[in-house]
């Protein structure tokens, strides 16, 4: 196993971070590995946002479902899936674009999520912790004001970074489903509901399966969180509606 796919395979979430600073040198080699990332025609389409106000970082631990480790990370950032730039470009050339619509966000939030993990591999391989925090999505109308998010940029994912604890760098990594159950052949499979079991025990056992799955399913899918995010979207898809 070479050196890259070792370091993917070991990469975890890391939530608990110790007091030492990330140095500048090492941040600016972080943001320069997400402006490498594969990109739509060269386009990178999306905005990154540090966050270094305190401030700011306060209201997010709040506004993303109470998450108290947002405020100890040592880096921050939220990428956005950015419509504008290239939207506003046009506009100036006198290029008569149309708004933009709901594909150009799904492409752009594609751009984002693809520099935000390059962000996470190059952190990992200089042995800085991070987390997404997908909350970011929830609460549009605090994040747009906080951030100040004019229409057409949207906040795709968060990223904060730190280094592990002792506790966070030996804590097992969750398993991952067998290649089985998510690789399909030339066409979709849908699982069955045997087989979409065997899928799930690596989480629990059989005699608790029935168990886990319900809890899981009203502490994610049915949760108050799950449903402000789709919320969320819902509100800020609106001003895309008419971009064709």
């Amino acid at each position: 196993m070479n050196e890259v796919i070792r370091q993917l395979s070991e990469r975890k979430s890391v939530r608990v971070f110790t007091d030492r600073e990330i140095a500048k040198e090492d941040v600016e080699t972080i943001l320069r590995a997400a402006a490498e990332a594969p990109t739509a025609g060269n386009q990178q389409l999306y905005t990154i946002i540090r966050v270094t106000d305190e401030d700011i970082k306060r209201t997010l631990v709040d506004s993303c479902d109470h998450q108290p480790f947002i405020a100890t990370a040592k880096l921050v950032l939220i990428f956005c899936a950015d419509c504008l730039k290239w939207y506003d470009a046009f506009c100036y050339a006198d290029c008569a674009p149309r708004k933009p619509a709901e594909g150009d966000l799904l492409l752009a939030v594609n751009d984002a999520l693809i520099a935000a993990q390059n962000a996470v591999v190059a952190a990992h391989s200089l042995g800085i912790g991070s987390c997404y925090i997908g909350d970011i999505m929830e609460n549009i109308e605090i994040h747009r004001d906080l951030l100040k998010l004019p229409d057409y940029v949207f906040p795709a994912a968060m990223l904060v970074f730190g280094y592990p604890t002792e506790q966070q760098l030996t804590r097992k990594k969750p398993p991952r489903a067998a290649l089985s159950h998510i690789v399909c052949e030339n066409t979709y499979r849908r699982l069955d509901a045997d087989e979409l079991r065997q899928m799930l025990l690596k989480n629990t056992t059989a005699d608790n399966y029935d168990h886990w799955i319900k809890a899981f399913c009203d502490r994610k899918y049915n949760s108050d969180f799950s449903r402000e995010m789709s919320r969320s979207v819902r509100a800020y898809l609106a001003q895309f509606a008419d971009g064709e």
